[in-house]
């Protein structure tokens, strides 16, 4: 463990990123690749001197980094060796082909919000550190091609596998941590030949069928045979055995009363420990449930029992659930657990009973709202339903606090996933098999770059019809309020849903479906050009569209040519459509039912595709 900390206090130590040029190709690459992150300064991470034109070590901890890193950037770096962004912000997924980078030896990511599958399933991989702990990550990992991994710890995350089977040799192993996990023993750790080698901590709430009895791995180091003079000091010794075990009377009583005191100190007020998953933890204290989030604000449930508020699920009435079981799996609404701090509160990732996976908003500014009235606007929302609408599953009132559920979605939100990578691609590898694609039976052949475009389309036709029904569907129009892409989620078949409507922090003072129109401009500003939908970008997109020069603002990462003018001219044509939703003056925008239908106009979709 030593060894460990001290590599980690060492590479703490750079602060910036290692090369060994100033006018290589790489630092280029590093560079792009880091565009998109806040807080990242592309001309100071570069040394003066140099004498050769490759980067070996991008070391960046503890600078204050967030936002999403392209990935791809990163593929054709020939000689990096390491790679250290611990204790930053970073979020989005890391691709599967990174990890088979020959040249990479260390790899430090920990404390950072990635997310995603750890699967690695080339035998050729070179790292032999890798860290991974405190991120978000989920669902499998499979590292058991790791043959040369020295150091790993993946620990406080939600990964799922099975163990050993899903992991490298443990005889290669000098250090491991796999605790806070969902993770599954197939046989107890003192059974594996190399298990034992590693410290009880290494396995602290990993997950199921873990366990560790100390008597067995001590009888390992019990020598065989005994010495003559073994047997007689042992003969000896037993005259003291009495006085050793009054002793030890004594001392095991100190230690259990140590010990209630401590967890009675620790159970006051705040509850910090960690539960895994779909198991529940009963709350032995009454009083406020004080929590709190990555920006050192708290929240506070003040309620004698937890068990006292009920979740009510809208499409599941019969489940029988309580403001306990949503502290059980959300691990005591942790930090780990914490997916975003939005306008209206922290929002928390959680499996419950059911292998139901939720998010669980907390709706901080509702705490003054009356209980009856609450309830009244939940059920409301929840009865609007469309396929372009992420309703509400559930709810939950804890004395003042009103917390909401949602299905959780895993691909995450529109703007994440519009600047993870490079070309707004995804982890997807196949596209051809898109049956969004397919015309009249046959399945367009279509180059990548077209086909990011028409997912883009796609998907603003998508958000303009669901905010088409909030608007229009009922005899009063439901108004957003505040939508932008961390607002808009996208599903398995990355269909839009919006999120978060009807939920205004300040009923009344938003505005009405104009500004709901506006915002949507914004967004589609967002999918042509690449850029963040601020009024910065909104404004260079109208110049441009103006002008007459649209083409010079779609984005280049698209990597459109001349023989792609037909692509072009339909991006330009919806930053027209975006240059009416953004009129200065409201009342000369456009409804979001004339919005839907020049989308349309500008790539008609096969009807059978499209949803109703």
């Amino acid at each position: 463990m030593k060894p460990f900390c001290g590599f980690l206090i060492l590479l703490s130590l750079f602060s910036l990123a290692e090369s060994s040029c100033n006018n290589s190709e790489e630092h280029e690459l590093v560079s792009k690749a880091f565009k998109s992150v806040s807080g990242f300064n592309s001309s100071s991470w570069f040394p003066t001197k140099c004498s050769k034109a490759y980067v070996t070590r991008i070391a960046l901890p503890s600078q204050n980094l967030s936002g999403t890193i392209s990935w791809n950037y990163l593929k054709n770096m020939s000689r990096l060796q390491v790679l250290d962004l611990s204790e930053n912000s970073l979020q989005g997924r890391v691709p599967s082909w990174f990890w088979s980078i020959s040249t990479l030896l260390e790899i430090n990511l920990s404390r950072n919000r990635f997310g995603g599958s750890i699967v690695i399933k080339t035998s050729s991989s070179s790292i032999e550190t890798l860290n991974l702990s405190h991120n978000r990550l989920t669902n499998s990992i499979q590292l058991s091609a790791m043959r040369n991994l020295k150091i790993l710890d993946v620990s406080s995350n939600a990964l799922t596998g099975d163990f050993p089977a899903d992991f490298p040799p443990l005889n290669n192993l000098k250090f491991l941590n796999i605790s806070f996990n969902n993770f599954t023993a197939s046989r107890r750790v003192n059974e594996l030949d190399d298990g034992f080698k590693f410290n009880e901590s290494s396995f602290i709430e990993a997950g199921n069928g873990f366990t560790y009895e100390k008597e067995k791995g001590a009888k390992r180091t019990e020598k065989k045979g005994r010495s003559k003079t073994a047997i007689v000091a042992a003969w000896c010794a037993s005259a003291a055995v009495v006085v050793i075990l009054m002793a030890l009377s004594v001392w095991a009583v100190c230690i259990a009363m140590e010990k209630r005191k401590r967890r009675a100190k620790r159970r006051k007020w705040a509850i910090g420990m960690r539960v895994p998953q779909g198991m529940k933890k009963a709350v032995e204290k009454s009083g406020p449930f004080a929590f709190e989030t990555e920006s050192g604000s708290t929240w506070v449930a003040e309620l004698k029992e937890a068990s006292s508020a009920a979740v009510v699920m809208f499409e599941k009435p019969l489940m029988n659930l309580s403001f306990q079981d949503l502290i059980a799996a959300t691990s005591h609404f942790g930090k780990d657990s914490l997916l975003a701090e939005g306008r209206c509160g922290p929002v928390y990732r959680a499996v419950l009973p059911g292998d139901l996976h939720v998010a669980i908003k907390v709706l901080e500014h509702a705490r003054d709202v009356d209980p009856v009235d609450s309830v009244a606007t939940f059920v409301d929302l929840s009865r609007l339903k469309h396929p372009n609408l992420l309703p509400l599953s559930g709810y939950c009132i804890a004395g003042k606090e009103k917390l909401v559920l949602y299905e959780y979605m895993a691909n995450g939100d529109l703007g994440r996933w519009l600047h993870e990578l490079p070309t707004g691609d995804t982890n997807v590898e196949d596209w051809t098999s898109d049956t969004w694609e397919i015309q009249n039976g046959v399945v367009d052949d279509r180059s990548p770059e077209k086909m990011r475009w028409l997912t883009r389309h796609r998907i603003a036709v998508g958000i303009a019809r669901g905010l088409a029904y909030l608007h229009h569907a009922r005899s009063k129009p439901v108004v957003h309020g505040h939508l932008v892409t961390s607002n808009i989620l996208l599903a398995d078949d990355f269909e839009p849903r919006i999120a978060d409507f009807g939920l205004r922090p300040h009923p009344g003072a938003e505005g009405g479906t104009e500004d709901d129109v506006y915002c949507f401009g914004a967004a589609l500003v967002e999918l042509v050009t690449g850029k963040e939908g601020t009024a910065e970008a909104v404004a260079a997109a109208r110049k441009a569209v103006r002008e007459g020069h649209g083409e010079r603002v779609v984005d280049e990462r698209l990597q459109l040519g001349g023989e792609d003018s037909a692509v072009v001219s339909e991006m330009v044509e919806t930053l027209r459509v975006a240059f009416l939703c953004t009129a200065e003056s409201a009342s000369k925008r456009p409804t979001m039912q004339q919005v839907l239908g020049l989308l349309k106009d500008i790539r008609p979709l096969p009807q059978q595709l499209v949803p109703s």
